[in-house]
């Protein structure tokens, strides 16, 4: 999914689901940065003090560098979390360890990893954690049936759009990138990739889009991402008022059927290709008040003046470097860019070393 998904539709829901404006814009910030964190390493202050941070993406590499796109410790806990078949813990799907792997939507993992999420909620960085969270699962419909990982179950064959725009939206690919589409899985990230936006790796995350293709088994899979993203949404709303609650276990309602009504249509008619004028076009209908809640004004930075980065750290410079020494201030540490890092590793650990092995499974 893209920013129209992850950043205003993510915001929309959080409304939904009882939020104010402000905790709402928090869990929204953060759920979109988890694309847009691809800087890792060291910052240091000028009076010695030292920040370590790590990345959830790598939009700047070459999608054809296999190498350092296989790093697990991205794409397993924030874009492909594995499944399990959709098996609770202790229990294996039918075939081989990769089939354990592939990405399903609303599987036990993706519960457990929202309670782990619910039993933090009081910390400084319970509201970022929950935007970490929820990008998982808005890309876990997006991603269904691929793996984070180098595989054959990625490959995909006979890729066609059912849109009105169907032939040239599939000539564009394949005068793009060829007709073979083996390594699919690195492709199918979307923003996360500096040719995401080339029309046969946006197949997944355009959410006005109804797709066919046959998978790694030569199975015919028809999806229809409006219907998808609906799901999505819905799933938040309930893991949104989940925390809020504090109880994990909630009977959560969701949305309500005229809200997933309003939702599917926005989806169904919001057919630009280009992310960016679709989240426009939210922050459009945001700022009208279009989604039963007061209008707002709506904005997102991921660098730069007005960014988390910025307002923690002091700079504008949109990239840093190693040898750079930044002006230490007290309220460094409870900065909205700090706390979404802290959130980081604590969901990062929280996937690898906690949830994922009650399933059996050691991928990162």
């Amino acid at each position: 999914m893209q920013i129209d998904f992850h950043h205003t539709a993510t915001y929309v829901t959080a409304r939904y689901a009882g939020f104010g404006h402000r905790q709402a814009d928090t869990v929204a910030y953060a759920a979109q940065y988890v694309d847009d964190a691809i800087n890792s390493g060291t910052l240091r202050f000028h009076n010695g003090a030292m920040y370590t941070h790590s990345s959830s993406a790598h939009k700047m590499l070459d999608y054809r560098n296999f190498e350092k796109l296989a790093n697990h410790h991205v794409w397993i806990p924030f874009h492909f979390l594995p499944g399990n078949g959709g098996k609770k813990a202790g229990e294996n799907p039918a075939g081989k360890f990769i089939d354990k792997i592939i990405c399903r939507p609303g599987s036990p993992i993706a519960r457990d990893m929202v309670r782990a999420c619910i039993e933090t909620r009081n910390k400084r960085y319970g509201l970022h954690r929950l935007g970490i969270t929820l990008h998982v699962p808005a890309d876990s419909w997006a991603h269904q049936g691929f793996a984070g990982v180098n595989s054959h179950v990625n490959d995909v064959r006979d890729l066609d759009d059912a849109n009105s725009s169907g032939p040239a939206f599939i000539t564009r690919m394949e005068q793009f990138f060829g007709t073979s589409f083996n390594k699919a899985a690195s492709s199918f990230v979307g923003d996360v990739m500096p040719l995401g936006h080339g029309a046969a790796l946006s197949c997944p995350d355009l959410p006005f889009l109804r797709w066919t293709y046959h998978d790694h088994t030569g199975r015919l899979v028809v999806r229809d991402n409006s219907v998808e993203f609906v799901s999505a949404a819905d799933a938040m709303c309930k893991a949104m008022q989940r925390f809020r609650s504090g109880d994990a276990d909630m009977d959560a309602p969701g949305l309500t059927h005229d809200t997933r009504s309003k939702l599917l249509a926005f989806f169904q008619n919001n057919r630009e290709e280009d992310k960016t004028h679709r989240h426009r076009e939210w922050l459009k209908q945001i700022q009208k008040g279009y989604f039963e809640f007061p209008p707002v004004k709506l904005s997102y930075r991921a660098r730069g003046a007005g960014s988390w980065k910025t307002m923690a750290l002091g700079t504008r410079k949109l990239w840093d470097k190693k040898p750079d020494l930044f002006q230490y201030d007290p309220s460094f540490l409870d900065s909205d860019w700090k706390l979404f890092h802290d959130a980081l590793l604590a969901h990062r650990f929280s996937i690898i070393r906690d949830i994922l092995p009650r399933y059996g499974i050691c991928a990162a």
